[in-house]
């Protein structure tokens, strides 16, 4: 299965197919003889050049990530996410691309179900060491969601894109013509509850507009549903909230103590919109 995932990509410096030694499974080598060696964690770094300018997730939001994911807090929206993409891929070798994977576990959701081959892709390292443990199965590779894209053109039949940059004109060019793109937001209201007093963004109006206007040209008009997820979250686990996602960037574990107040948990709901967009155009 890593070979079939790695037939789809491509070499970012000359855009050869990659080749794998499934017995070793330790370095990527195209025909120009470009290497790209696996880290001994199990993800491949395929950034050239200066990399990317984008910040990363830190290990410690990583590591926020991974305990509140793990906890099941989300789980709803997970198996949301699996039944979405088992739906795009009934067909027989069918890919899936988690843009932006982090520690992989709506990926893992969606192999688990399809038996999909699978590539993840991130900008950070620490995401993607526990993305190569959950998921050996896929190539784990550190990438710029916003460069070109190193996989051929309309390779993958489903490209999910969860709290992740969107790269709309990418996105159409390696999806199959009639394949899916499956996008995850919040919705105004997203955690309101938690979101002022820990640093949260919150979700402005006209989100869903925005989303629609950047995917017209390269997709046909979404099918969406929302998904409310009612949570009861004690101290750590908010601030585990807080910290793995951008706020974590400018936070300090130490900031986030005594945020649920006396009663020692806070309710709140998340709110979140599943877009499925449908790859209609071949000349992307």
């Amino acid at each position: 299965m890593l070979s079939d995932a790695v037939a789809a990509l491509r070499c970012p410096v000359c855009q050869g197919v990659f080749h794998i030694k499934e017995a070793q499974q330790s370095s990527l080598t195209c025909g120009s003889g470009h290497i790209f060696d696996a880290a001994k964690q199990g993800y491949f770094n395929l950034l050239t050049g200066k990399g990317t300018v984008f910040e990363a997730d830190t290990a410690d939001m990583v590591a926020a990530r991974y305990r509140f994911l793990d906890a099941g807090h989300y789980s709803a929206l997970t198996e949301a996410v699996a039944g979405a993409a088992a739906v795009a891929l009934r067909r027989p070798g069918g890919l899936v691309l988690d843009a932006g994977t982090g520690t992989g576990h709506y990926l893992h959701a969606v192999i688990q179900e399809t038996g999909a081959t699978a590539i993840g892709m991130d900008i950070s390292k620490f995401a993607l060491r526990r993305a190569a443990r959950l998921n050996p199965e896929a190539p784990n590779l550190v990438w710029d969601i916003w460069r070109p894209l190193p996989m051929a053109d309309h390779s993958a039949d489903v490209v999910m894109v969860v709290f992740a940059p969107r790269n709309p004109a990418e996105f159409a060019r390696v999806i199959r013509p009639g394949g899916k793109l499956i996008v995850v937001t919040p919705r105004p209201g997203h955690l309101a509850e938690i979101a002022a007093r820990t640093g949260m963004l919150g979700i402005e109006e006209g989100k869903e507009e925005r989303l629609a206007d950047t995917m017209r040209g390269h997709f046909g008009p979404a099918t969406s549903h929302c998904l409310d997820v009612p949570l009861t979250l004690s101290g750590q686990e908010v601030a585990d909230l807080a910290y793995m996602g951008p706020a974590g960037h400018h936070l300090r574990r130490e900031q986030l103590s005594g945020l649920t107040g006396s009663g020692g948990s806070v309710a709140t709901t998340a709110k979140f919109r599943i877009s499925v967009f449908t790859a209609e155009n071949p000349e992307f």
